[in-house]
């Protein structure tokens, strides 16, 4: 495997000169429009899905709380993830999909922003967070669920153009 980390320490932008830590200056880098798309799944029995399916869970209700929870989370990555920029957000969804085939359920959030950089940490940030209070919410049922694939799926905006995840 080839190494793909500078191996110069001017080079990584989260360092200063002293090496120490630093938030990176985005201030001269144009405002565009930004949006990231991240997944996540969670794997559990087919009766807990089931269980949650029906509404017939100890907590109430597993899918909303999930969902809000996502959401939240998008909105205080800043405060969650060191040397990330708090940004204004224009949208987010959080969308948890019944997925009898895993079993279990397919977690995707679309964040997006009009800023000088990107929400992919806030995409997945809200993915993440949806999946661990899915768990939280279901735990009485099941404590084998498990948390699966968290991952980048696209973005789009900014200096380096689109990505798009090929797995």
């Amino acid at each position: 495997m080839q190494d793909t980390f500078p191996k110069n320490s001017a080079n990584l932008t989260h360092l200063d000169s002293q090496g120490q830590a630093q938030m990176v200056d985005v201030s001269a880098k144009a405002t565009t429009v930004r949006e990231a798309v991240a997944a996540a799944q969670v794997r559990m029995l087919p009766e807990t899905l089931a269980a949650i399916q029906a509404g017939n869970t100890p907590k109430g209700d597993v899918l909303a709380t999930a969902r809000i929870a996502g959401i939240m989370a998008a909105k205080q990555t800043s405060n969650l993830i060191p040397l990330c920029h708090p940004l204004p957000l224009q949208k987010v969804t959080v969308e948890i999909t019944a997925d009898p085939e895993l079993p279990g359920y397919q977690i995707q959030a679309t964040v997006k922003t009009k800023a000088e950089t990107g929400v992919e940490m806030e995409a997945l940030t809200a993915v993440s967070v949806a999946a661990l209070t899915l768990y939280d919410m279901a735990k009485a049922l099941e404590k084998s669920i498990q948390i699966e694939a968290i991952r980048l799926i696209s973005k789009t905006g900014g200096k380096s153009g689109d990505y798009l995840n090929p797995h």
